[in-house]
């Protein structure tokens, strides 16, 4: 008789709500080609004086290969893969490796030596620089593949619903993926809110990163995976299979409610989506038909601008959001103007050789180096304003001073803008946030952002997940600053970070005096749960709470502890 398997349980950080139970469907990693492969076309090696040419095809075919996925993608899957793209057809990438070929370096390692002074010049630089080392890898791997005529890394296809699991997954990866079959997406390294995080939960798939051992596991081996609980169940027996089909029912009953979005005892915040694209807004709306929505409370304008070699003009970006706003229908709107530069570079905006660019030339002050790429962009926004009849709300990003805020206020107001506003996401705007808001009409807290700078972390470090905890106190001390400026003054303060689509947190927001929170469409139905079964009372007494525990993890039990007793099984 053969014994039972007993159940291994891997740590690691959770993403997302939902537990599924599949099987493990491990991501293809890079063909080992050797460096001295030699090139053939036809079957015929290729000329040495046409290597380098083959070598620059190569960069161009993975750019144009990337871009066709982006442009087939939308909101931050668009936006990451259209970065990536930009990073496949930098033409320093290119001279590097046509000087490397030039000093007698074979193809293959001439491009893997050209990528890794990337590599090694980006991992040096630290912080958000950092980030975009896996998809230089991606990079890096695809041209090979593509030089050495193998296939490229990746996604192996899906034929049942599955757990795809990797050491790291590149955007071109997720791309890749075939959604009809995908249950879960988990990582070995990667953190909470880098690009495999934030894809997920665009999603709507239950992630989990940081989870050591996960690439060891045999393909088939049926796992549960709890975004939830942060955990990764090897071979689980039935009664926890039960519990997650009970618990996935329980869940889904949750979007049968299509009420506004309020407190049990009727006072309101307004529940938002994030969009990237206009196509986003109008799959949200479409998937919104009982307007369970107030609108949109990020639109990432950005996605318009990643992918292309020069600023887009203003007729097109015109189109974009009049397109976008059209599609709520005359609900609210909230667009944040260029948010790029440092893990968003522009090829036509982005300084180079910057040290530190997280700390760098991004977001607003990129109008210091390119002004005219705000004025475009507000002259294009007043048009799609005027074309629909619906005035957004636009907010600038990277905002550190209240004299910034009143330069963007200036400027928006004489584009024609009527309601403006900007970005918290500098610790020294949430510390002078009463003084920006008396330049403003609102503010939206970008946690992600905020987290990072007050812990003085990079929020893609995946073994410092613990810093960007969102329930560190400090952080909240931050929001909680924000919100008290916006009572104070009776301005709207909205959250847009991975924060909000966090129910638990969620009440702890609503309680600070938070007024709005955006986040996926699919994050929606659980927080509305969770706000319409506590009282503003309820909210406030959770904030105080959350705001005297010591730490991240006393916060949030500090919080659970008073959730009330009949929602704590989907809450906690």
């Amino acid at each position: 008789m053969t014994a039972p398997v007993s159940p291994r349980v891997l740590a690691g950080v959770g993403v997302g709500r939902r537990a599924v139970v599949g099987p493990v469907v491990q991501v293809r990693e890079p063909v080992e080609v050797p460096e001295d492969t030699v090139v053939v076309r036809d079957g015929v090696p290729v000329p040495e004086e046409e290597l380098a040419d083959t070598v620059l095809a190569a960069f161009r075919t993975v750019s144009a290969d990337l871009s066709a996925r982006a442009a087939r993608s939308s909101g931050s899957l668009a936006e990451v893969l259209g970065a990536t793209a930009q990073i496949a057809a930098d033409p320093a990438l290119a001279a590097r490796a046509k000087r490397e070929l030039a000093g007698g370096k074979p193809p293959v390692a001439a491009v893997r030596s050209a990528v890794g002074a990337f590599i090694d010049m980006f991992t040096a630089a630290g912080g958000l620089m950092a980030e975009r080392v896996t998809d230089l890898a991606s990079v890096r791997d695809r041209v090979v593949a593509v030089v050495a005529g193998q296939p490229a890394p990746g996604v192996p296809d899906l034929h049942e619903p599955s757990v795809v699991v990797a050491r790291d997954l590149a955007p071109a990866d997720t791309a890749a993926l075939d959604l009809r079959y995908v249950l879960a997406i988990v990582t070995e390294l990667g953190g909470p809110t880098g690009h495999t995080a934030i894809i997920a939960g665009q999603l709507g798939l239950p992630c989990l990163v940081q989870v050591t051992g996960a690439t060891s596991l045999e393909d088939g081996t049926r796992v549960l995976v709890d975004a939830r609980h942060s955990t990764l169940e090897v071979s689980p027996d039935d009664a926890a299979v039960e519990a997650v089909a009970k618990r996935t029912e329980a869940e889904r009953a949750l979007e049968e409610d299509t009420a506004p979005g309020a407190t049990k005892d009727g006072d309101p915040i307004d529940l938002l989506v994030n969009i990237g694209t206009a196509a986003d807004a109008e799959r949200a709306a479409a998937a919104d038909d009982a307007r369970t929505v107030a609108g949109s409370g990020l639109f990432r304008t950005e996605v318009l601008f990643l992918d292309a070699q020069t600023a887009p003009p203003v007729a097109a970006q015109q189109k974009e959001y009049t397109a976008a706003l059209a599609a709520f229908g005359g609900r609210k709107v909230v667009v944040r103007t260029l948010d790029a530069g440092a893990d968003k570079p522009l090829a036509f905006a982005t300084l180079p050789g910057e040290e530190n660019p997280a700390l760098g030339v991004r977001g607003y002050r990129i109008g210091r180096i390119h002004p005219q790429l705000m004025v475009d962009q507000l002259t294009a926004l007043a048009a799609a304003a005027e074309a629909t009849g619906t005035q957004p709300w636009v907010m600038a990003p990277m905002i550190a001073t209240p004299a910034e805020a009143a330069e963007f206020a200036a400027d928006a107001r004489a584009a024609g803008l009527a309601k403006v506003g900007v970005m918290v996401e500098v610790p020294a705007a949430a510390l002078r946030a009463k003084e920006i808001l008396e330049q403003v009409d609102f503010v939206s807290i970008g946690t992600n952002d905020l987290a990072q700078y007050a812990m003085a972390t990079d929020r893609l470090k995946g073994d410092l997940a613990d810093l960007l905890d969102r329930w560190q106190p400090a952080v909240l001390d931050l929001v909680a600053a924000t919100a008290r400026a916006g009572t104070e003054l009776g301005k709207p303060v909205g959250v847009c970070g991975e924060s909000a689509a966090d129910p638990l947190m969620a009440l702890v927001l609503k309680g600070l005096g938070i007024t709005s929170l955006s986040m996926s469409l699919g994050a929606v139905p659980a927080v509305r749960f969770a706000l319409r079964h506590h009282t503003l009372e309820q909210c406030q007494a959770m904030a105080a709470a959350a705001l005297a525990a010591t730490g991240p993890t006393q916060a949030r039990d500090a919080v659970v502890a008073l959730l009330d007793p009949t929602t704590r099984d989907l809450l906690a």
